[in-house]
């Protein structure tokens, strides 16, 4: 066995609608599948972020007992090619700095809180800061 890639990642959410909103903002476009939850209200949100990669919304009430509903734990990076512009974007949206932009020799990472609570991890290769060489960090 081994591991291939990340095929969905699940955030939770009180308010499912008001998240999968936020989210189709943020993606620039809508879920491509969605379930209600108990009273008619959204439930469940998965939008498709490429062919092999869902990014899933679902009601805090659904997670597993036992859950980390709180920021921390693991957390997974989203690749992109302009940290800074996606790190300005996401603030400008309400997203609260939880990890700031730190160089990891070729890569650069960050990390924001989403406004329903979620950890989203911000990964670059692009990033002025990182450094390929081993030496000092490229100017900018």
């Amino acid at each position: 066995m081994s591991l291939r890639r990340i095929a969905s990642i699940t955030y939770w959410a009180e308010d499912v609608a008001a998240a999968a909103a936020w989210y189709t903002e943020l993606l620039g476009s809508g879920p491509s599948f969605t379930r209600p939850g108990p009273g008619g209200r959204l439930g469940y949100a998965a939008f498709s972020i490429d062919e092999r990669t869902r990014l899933a919304i679902a009601a805090r009430a659904t997670a597993p007992p036992g859950a980390a509903l709180e920021p921390g734990g693991a957390v997974g990076h989203w690749d992109v090619a302009d940290l800074d512009a996606v790190l300005e974007r996401l603030a400008s949206m309400g997203a609260k700095e939880y990890i700031p932009v730190t160089p990891h020799g070729p890569v650069v990472s960050a990390a924001v809180l989403d406004p329903f609570g979620n950890v989203l991890g911000l990964i670059s290769d692009q990033h002025p800061a990182a450094d390929f060489r081993g030496g000092p960090p490229r100017p900018s």
